[in-house]
């Protein structure tokens, strides 16, 4: 996994402060492998709680993340009760890391 602590402490209290702290969170994509070289940050955030203007909410969360992480481009994905589950929710969270 190719983020440092203090990374990985700032998407987790992103996640927090956005969304509340039942909401859990996975790195997928390539951070993921070691072996790979830069790239984004791709996060699958999961909630149990109906969100309400989910794109407003992923786009609060990824602007509060690259804050944090001095402007890495952050992509997060969103699954709730209340909106449709994607191919990618499921291969985010099956490739994916726990935060």
């Amino acid at each position: 996994m190719r983020l440092t602590d203090e990374q990985t402490s700032v998407i987790r209290q992103s996640v927090r402060d956005v969304l509340g702290g039942d909401a859990r969170v996975w790195l997928f994509g390539s951070r993921v492998d070691d072996s790979k070289r830069s790239g984004d940050v791709d996060l699958y955030v999961e909630s149990d709680n109906i969100v309400e203007a989910p794109a407003w909410v992923a786009a609060r969360l990824s602007a509060r993340i690259q804050r944090g992480m001095h402007g890495r481009k952050v992509d997060v994905v969103l699954a709730a009760p209340n909106l449709a589950r994607l191919p990618i929710h499921d291969a985010a969270k099956l490739e994916g890391i726990r935060l």
